[in-house]
């Protein structure tokens, strides 16, 4: 059992671009990998891989596409103080560090199922689209982000997404740039609950409280599924308007003619607008319900406003959506509902007992709880009823973001409960 495999399989990965709807390369990589180590490997036009060897009973899940931030997809990774991280790029850790795991056991020679998913972090698309016919029994997702701890559930989600035609009007006040950036930003669900300020709120804050601004141009978020760490208005007005610290006010000479005709209603919408925990889910200590404020942009011709949704409950998240579009409409948006999946609900099993077993073995003591995220197990239980399904991973903070960093040492330990497993049979 080569450790070290690992975090040279990783260095690789982040060599190879993968990001969301982009990782094609890296995923010829991979299925040329499994064929080179005797692995009997499937594709599908979605982008999924399966590989396999012998009788296996067990599955090993994770995806290899990522949350490019920052310099993303190029990547230089820094160690320091036994933490993995990237400069001024996520790092991919998320999931990387999964296929990595998966890719040192294929060296290893393995007896398992490696099931390697496509675009999980833009809707769990390739788990959407999953035909495979498994034969393994249990399945290991290797997509959680704290040592010592089993998920059994997680949150659903869905995206609202609201459009609406924009015109100008006459404006002849001077234009002045506001901006915020360099945010910490961070996972829309796990990381929803820090109390991490959203860019687009600080900005639409900001803008809200200068009298008579006429909006120009608003513009913030980077991904659907990552807290805004930047967002920048141009509105015009007489006088520099005044701005909080830490926000950026300068002239706009190059800023377009006029100001939006619905400039007092969009500021307005943009004030009010929610974002963060909607409720709690007290039995497992964290959101039950939540809505990320994620993408903005507004400007002459088209306003688009992005929101992702999650809630651990199918019926809240449902009523959530229609919560949210109902607002957008009330401002003019036509909204739709895209990339929707489900949650996986939390069940006990004898896979999750063994499971706990060994990490209790490895790590002295055990968590069992869900995550107030997305994990494929919600899409892969539905299709696959008859798999018990259990979730691990290494310690991995601020995914989604420049600050994310894996910890050395929990990938040790993780990789050693997988084998662990492995060798239980």
């Amino acid at each position: 059992m080569s450790v070290s495999k690992v975090f040279a399989h990783f260095e690789t990965i982040t060599r190879i671009p993968h990001c969301s709807r982009q990782a094609g390369k890296l995923g010829e990589y991979l299925a040329d990998f499994a064929r080179k180590r005797g692995y009997e490997v499937l594709t599908d036009d979605a982008g999924n891989i399966l590989a396999r060897k012998g009788d296996p009973t067990l599955c090993l899940q994770g995806h290899y596409d990522m949350v490019c931030v920052g310099k993303a997809p190029e990547i230089e990774t820094v160690e320091e103080d036994g933490w993995l991280r990237a400069l001024d790029s996520s790092l991919g850790a998320d999931d990387g560090i999964a296929v990595a795991m998966m890719m040192a056991l294929m060296d290893e020679g393995a007896e398992a199922e490696f099931l390697l998913t496509a675009d999980e972090e833009v809707g769990l698309v390739g788990a959407k689209a999953l035909r495979f016919d498994l034969k393994s029994t249990r399945l290991l997702n290797l997509d959680s982000e704290e040592e010592g701890v089993v998920l059994i559930g997680c949150a659903g989600g869905v995206d609202c997404i609201a459009t609406t035609p924009l015109a100008c009007r006459p404006d002849p006040r001077p234009a002045w740039r506001i901006r915020i950036e360099g945010l910490p930003g961070g996972h829309s669900g796990v990381d929803i609950d820090k109390g991490i300020p959203n860019a687009i709120k600080e900005i639409a804050a900001t803008i809200a409280g200068i009298e008579g601004a006429g909006l120009v141009s608003f513009a913030g978020g980077e991904r659907r599924n990552a807290i805004p760490t930047a967002a920048e208005a141009i509105v015009r007005c007489e006088g520099r308007p005044s701005v909080p610290e830490g926000v950026r006010v300068g002239n706009a000479p190059d800023a377009p003619a006029g100001s939006l005709e619905r400039s007092d209603a969009l500021i307005a919408l943009l004030a009010t607008a929610p974002t963060g925990v909607v409720e709690e889910n007290r039995e497992l200590s964290i959101p039950e319900t939540s809505l990320n404020l994620a993408i903005v942009s507004l400007g002459e011709g088209e306003g688009r406003i992005e929101y992702s949704l999650r809630s651990m409950d199918d019926a809240k998240l449902d009523a959530l959506y229609a919560r949210t579009a109902g607002m957008l409409e009330r401002y003019g948006f036509a909204t739709e509902a895209r990339e929707r999946y489900p949650a996986w609900k939390p069940r006990r099993s004898p896979f999750v007992a063994e499971v706990e077993r060994a990490v209790r073995r490895r790590c002295g003591s055990v968590e069992t709880t869900a995550i107030h995220a997305g994990l494929e197990c919600g899409i892969l239980s539905e299709k696959y009823p008859g798999i018990e399904m259990a979730s691990i991973g290494p310690t991995i903070e601020n995914p989604h973001s420049i600050r994310e960093r894996v910890k050395l040492a929990s990938v040790v330990t993780t990789y050693r409960i997988v084998w662990d497993l492995l060798e239980m049979g």
